[in-house]
């Protein structure tokens, strides 16, 4: 059945692209991304087990690791001595744009092997912002899972479950590759039994748009509203000066101090990024993600440094509001520089998934989703997204969304991420749907206590210092849960 309804699907965008002046028998036209070439370096056969932890009942040492490349990504694949039948498939995040690939090991690996789970990561065959070669790559790695085992000595039953698990950039492969649009178009194709997308660009173009709007705002407040949004580089000291009276300079110091000017334009920036709520001011602060807005995605081209061939990034439906301050928000909604994207940017294409595969709201199994509050590079408005969509597209029974009190991208404890990996199990294997938090109802998001219900500020074997020292600055300023 799902045969025919992709067919008929192909067949009638085909018949479209072609009443809109594109040739069905045509090739689709190529970008900058497709001419770059990636290395994957020398990969040996195999990887390092884990360290033994307290706790641990596997001897971590006994898996099954096998490293390798195909089809120009680099992968690793564990399996423990006692699988349970099931694979779970690992989406890393952004790794900027150079020409090595690398792969990631999932956070949560100890406690995967631990439980039985064979898990599997791919490096992908592209860096930059490609989604698509993520959700292709990731795909099919876990296709080729039995082949690779096979391969290497060790013949398994084909999984019984497949699930998938990212962060930031990985966790837009994560939620994309549940999407009916991708069932439907993708070159490999994986029907996915559960998902757990993390701190994950979950409102795929949304966040540009976000962080154009962002630009946009802090040129209007320091007098740079005609300056082209590609320019930034020639007036970001200027820009950063009237803002700001201390800011990061590379030297390790992640704190911030606006100046009244600044403290204004954080105003816009919290409301741009998902209204009050707790742990943002600590997230601007000292949480360390701002500054990568400021100094990577400002710089990322409206088309996505070549991913696409046409500007994608769009501002002209946002509304700014200073908080307490109608005049001004009027003022600067006037003034701002509006940003247009081409709507074919990132059109549905006849060769498989889009540049940048959309997250529609559109899926049939049980997603858990989880996003810190103070993250401002990939901000908690994506989850806002989500919701929205998945409330559009017919989903809300399937996501669930919990805020988790950090104040930086993706820092979160190894206990939350097990944890909701574990409620998507839960959900997927015993048809229990778990709780979750409301990310649209804005009083309920402002709450003091918003996002403590969630966060464990425990740690572990495998949680990293960045963490500790980011939850200890939340405790320092009062923001811990009671």
């Amino acid at each position: 059945m799902l045969k025919h309804r992709t067919t008929f699907v192909a067949l009638a965008v085909g018949v479209l692209l072609s009443a809109c002046g594109g040739d069905g028998d045509e090739p689709e036209e190529t970008r900058p991304q497709d001419s770059r070439t990636f290395s994957t370096g020398t990969v040996a056969p195999t990887f390092a087990p884990m360290a033994a932890a307290a706790g641990d009942v596997v001897d971590m040492s006994t898996t099954s690791r096998w490293s390798g490349v195909r089809e120009g990504a680099a992968y690793h694949v564990e399996v423990p001595a006692n699988w349970n039948g099931k694979l779970v498939m690992y989406a890393h995040g952004y790794a900027g744009n150079g020409n090595m690939l690398g792969v990631s090991d999932p956070s949560i690996r100890r406690h995967l092997i631990q439980q039985g789970y064979a898990w599997a990561a791919s490096s992908y065959s592209k860096n930059y912002y490609d989604v698509r070669a993520g959700v292709e790559d990731t795909n099919a790695l876990a296709l080729a899972f039995n082949d690779i085992a096979t391969a290497n000595g060790r013949s398994l039953a084909k999984p019984s479950k497949i699930y998938i698990t990212g962060h930031s950039m990985g966790g837009h492969v994560t939620a994309a590759a549940v999407e009916q649009e991708t069932l439907d178009y993708a070159n490999n194709r994986v029907h996915y039994d559960g998902a757990v997308p993390m701190c994950g660009v979950v409102g795929d173009r949304e966040l540009f748009n976000e962080f154009g709007a962002m630009q946009m705002a802090a040129q209007a407040l320091t007098g740079y509203t005609n300056t082209p949004r590609d320019q930034w580089a020639s007036i970001v000291g200027s820009v950063t000066g009237q803002l700001f009276s201390q800011f990061p300079d590379g030297s390790g110091d992640t704190k911030i101090t606006p100046t009244a000017l600044g403290m204004t334009y954080l105003s816009v920036v919290k409301n741009l990024t998902g209204g009050e709520r707790p742990m943002f001011t600590q997230g601007w602060a000292f949480g360390g993600s701002f500054p990568s807005t400021w100094g990577i995605a400002f710089n990322v081209n409206s088309a996505l440094d070549g991913v696409l061939t046409k500007p994608v990034i769009d501002t002209t439906k946002v509304t700014y509001v200073i908080d307490g301050d109608a005049a001004g928000s009027a003022a600067l909604n006037a003034s701002a520089q509006r940003l247009q994207g081409d709507p074919e940017a990132n059109r549905l294409r006849r060769d498989g998934l889009r540049w940048v595969p959309q997250v529609n709201g559109k899926f049939s199994v049980p997603v858990v989703s989880i996003h810190t509050l103070g993250d401002l590079f990939v901000p908690f408005s994506m989850e806002q997204t989500y919701a929205q969509r998945a409330a559009a597209g017919g989903s809300s029974g399937n996501l669930v969304q919990r805020a988790i009190r950090g104040v930086s991208h993706c820092d979160f404890t190894v206990a939350e991420q097990v944890e909701a990996f574990d409620a998507m199990i839960q959900w997927e294997t015993a048809g229990i749907k778990p709780a979750g938090d409301d990310v649209l109802t804005a009083a309920t998001v402002a709450a003091p206590t918003y996002g403590c219900a969630y966060t464990r500020d425990v740690f572990g074997a495998d949680d990293g210092a960045a963490v500790k020292a980011l939850r200890a600055g939340i405790a320092q300023t009062g923001g811990s849960c009671p």
